[in-house]
């Protein structure tokens, strides 16, 4: 049974705060309301939604003594219950207790791992996978930093995605991903195994953590790598160190020293702000067991087998054999919503036990 009494309490909210809303003039309140009536605008139509067919029910039950009345309702019973059922798992859904960040950007990180060149080749398949979802999502992505690897590819690239929900979206691909296939530089048609890491972190307001200056270690110097004349010609890379933390960051992209700073201390806020909520959710540990494998960046969750054009993530026990579709874009929502759903699924075992 849903709690009713708590879904009186939303919709006497929602109607409270509308009416609020309606005779407020001060600016940073009507703001403030605004915001609130938006978060709860959905979940009090999907009550309303709910409770509407309930009523609806109850009224075709009554029509059952009717003799005249009696098949027209029960044709139209059955179909009423089957849209009840889904309106009321919608709920559910809806009033499952959300991560904060969801809703909001997210700071993308992928690295080779073990594998050598074929590792820097598979983060960069990774990374343009993510890059094609993200353009399919009307997300945008700015590359905050990168290092390319020798042949290809890239040894880490790290960008900003921003948009609807990017981290609730992203948030389970965090972890070991392991990729089998034959390198292109394999005369023996050998299959080889390497991997890439992947670390998808909510990017933090200012509302969220705060970084005093005087934690702050801020050095700057020549770029390396590529680049032409401009290279070692003027200090625009930046390396910023968290001193209680022993965090560094180093941006040296920009030939703008100040714009190197600002995509630092973007990276370094995410890293922050991730690190606070992984002592949180270790701090409550019991809750964990609902999410998607731990998030550990240790965890080995997914495994792209290329000769068998086949996908496998190891938490859900998902196989997809379209390897090729999931790589190139169009078929990696698939793999997201999988996670989301079975997320979402324990998520509603919890709160059934709960209650």
């Amino acid at each position: 049974m849903l709690p009713q009494d708590k879904l009186d309490a939303i919709l006497a909210r929602h109607d409270e705060v509308s009416a609020h809303l309606q005779e407020a003039t001060d600016a940073a309140l009507i703001v403030r309301l605004s915001k609130e009536l938006a978060e709860i605008d959905e979940l009090s139509a999907k009550i309303r939604s709910y409770r509407a067919f309930a009523g609806e029910e109850a009224a075709l039950v009554e029509m059952l003594d009717d003799p005249d009345m009696r098949g027209m309702a029960q044709e139209e019973l059955a179909g009423l219950r089957a849209a009840h059922a889904e309106a009321e798992q919608a709920l559910r859904l809806a009033l499952l207790p959300k991560d904060a960040a969801d809703d909001g950007n997210a700071i993308l990180e992928v690295r080779a791992g073990t594998g050598g060149d074929e590792a820097a080749l598979f983060a960069g398949d990774l990374f343009r996978m993510y890059q094609r979802y993200a353009d399919s999502m009307g997300w945008t992505v700015e590359i905050l930093s990168l290092s390319e690897g020798t042949v290809g590819g890239y040894k880490e690239i790290i960008a900003d995605i921003r948009g609807a929900g990017v981290y609730a979206r992203l948030k389970f691909e965090s972890g070991v991903h392991r990729v089998q296939r034959v390198p292109t530089t394999e005369a023996g048609g050998r299959i080889h195994t390497s991997a890439a890491t992947v670390a998808v972190l909510p990017e933090a307001q200012d509302v969220d953590i705060t970084i005093a200056d005087s934690d702050l270690k801020i050095d700057t110097m020549r770029s390396g790598g590529a680049g032409g004349q401009h290279v070692n010609k003027t200090e625009s890379a930046v390396r910023i160190t968290h001193v209680p933390t022993g965090l560094a960051i180093v941006v040296q992209d920009e030939r703008s020293q100040h714009k190197n700073k600002a995509k630092a201390l973007a990276i370094l806020r995410a890293r922050l702000f991730d690190m606070q909520r992984e002592q949180l959710a270790s701090d409550r540990a019991a809750d964990r067991k609902s999410q998607v494998g731990s998030g550990d960046r240790s965890e080995r969750i997914r495994t792209y087998n290329f000769p068998q054009g086949r996908l496998t993530d190891h938490r859900i026990g998902l196989t997809l054999y379209k390897l090729d579709q999931i790589i190139e874009g169009p078929a990696f929502s698939e793999v997201v919503q999988a996670l989301i759903t079975e997320h979402q699924a324990a998520l509603l075992a919890g709160e059934e036990r709960s209650g």
